[in-house]
């Protein structure tokens, strides 16, 4: 403990002497070390007023402890598709291509394939066959009131009409599906094609198929993306994720960039990862048609501004893994050594825990005691002759 004092005591001392000039051998007079108190240094008047040495006290600062996350560029569910053909066929002709931008309801795609004029001829077939059955279920009712045929002809009837009735509905629903109007189909109006459109407004991120190829309702041909309402989706650790609260400002920066732009906390998961991460949900305060999906970010959330116990940045010297500051001590001239918990940094001011030595009212060192590796080499150095 004896040498780890000492060290530190040179390293402030060499470290205020240096920075005023002063040479290495006035350094080497200008230190009394107490053996008795191993973390007080003691620094004359005349060595204060030379290296020009400050006091000062701890100050209520207000920090906003912003948490440096990481996260992607993203779009909502609903912003994205995949185009699939909702039957299999074979692609006629397609003129997209990736990067291009469509409307919605703009064609992207012509299918063909002999099942969808059989679709069509079944469809018309059951048609024609339920107005014939809807007429004989309504004949054997007739009948039966007149006591002329039997309850079973009645339900065989009944059977047979309401089993057309389903076949034909299901058919119907088909032709909806391939983008085939079933009002207006007619044996003069079959056709063997019918056309894919997209669901959506947006820019093409992937084209999956060519001409002639064969595709299955299984296989993804293109997709599709809206950037117009891009959101932020950021990675937290699970012990910040308590400071995170909906409303909250985000500053973000993509890689290789250094335009800074700002986004707004949405929402926050409700699931810690097997990482131990939380996903954060984030909006755009500024829409912005340059960037896409899958770009990397790095962002800073602000945890909101409390008002902290701080000291300037230069006040906390750095020494072996620990952070320490200097107390002026009852005893004119000295200082003594003290270890301190550093918390928020920002705007050259951090955050320092109070304990039962520092106080409020302690006399703090607060320029001329800023650590350099530099100048801790040379206090070593100096140790060891």
């Amino acid at each position: 403990m004896k040498n780890f004092a000492n060290k530190i005591g040179r390293l402030l001392i060499i470290t205020l002497l240096i920075s005023s000039c002063s040479s290495k051998d006035e350094t080497k007079q200008s230190a009394e070390h107490h053996d008795e108190e191993t973390n007080v240094v003691e620094l004359t008047p005349e060595q204060q007023a030379t290296v020009g040495l400050k006091l000062g006290k701890i100050e209520m600062k207000d920090l906003s402890g912003a948490i440096k996350v990481n996260g992607q560029l993203d779009v909502p569910p609903q912003n994205l598709v995949s185009i699939s053909a909702p039957l299999g066929g074979f692609v006629k002709s397609t003129e997209l291509l990736q990067g291009m931008k469509v409307e919605k309801g703009q064609v992207i795609a012509v299918l063909q394939h002999p099942d969808y004029i059989q679709i069509q001829q079944d469809y018309l077939d059951t048609k024609s066959q339920l107005d014939y059955l809807d007429a004989e279920y309504k004949r054997q009712q007739d009948l039966s009131k007149e006591n002329v045929n039997s309850q079973k002809t009645v339900q065989l009837a009944k059977s047979q009409y309401e089993s057309m009735l389903a076949k034909n509905a299901g058919l119907r629903s088909k032709l909806l599906l391939i983008g085939i109007n079933p009002e207006k189909l007619s044996s003069n109006t079959i056709q063997n094609t019918i056309t894919l459109t997209s669901p959506i407004s947006g820019y093409v991120t992937n084209v999956n198929v060519n001409i002639g190829i064969f595709v299955s309702p299984t296989d993804v041909m293109f997709k599709i993306v809206d950037t117009e309402h891009l959101h932020a989706e950021l990675t937290v650790f699970e012990k910040d994720v308590p400071k995170i609260r909906i409303g909250q400002k985000v500053r973000f920066t993509l890689a290789n960039e250094t335009t800074e732009r700002i986004a707004t906390v949405y929402l926050v998961g409700r699931e810690i990862s097997a990482d131990r991460t939380v996903r954060i949900h984030c909006h755009l305060d500024k829409e912005d048609s340059d960037l896409l999906p899958g770009m990397y970010l790095k962002a800073y959330v602000e945890a909101g501004t409390r008002s902290l116990p701080s000291l300037p940045d230069q006040a906390i010297v750095s020494f072996e893994g620990k952070d320490f500051v200097f107390v002026a001590d009852d005893k004119a001239n000295h200082f003594k050594m003290l270890e301190v918990t550093k918390g928020i940094s920002e705007l050259g001011y951090t955050e320092v825990a109070l304990n039962g030595q520092l106080k409020n009212s302690s006399n703090v060192v607060i320029a001329g005691a800023y650590e350099k590796k530099k100048k801790m080499k040379n206090s070593e150095e100096d140790e060891g002759h």
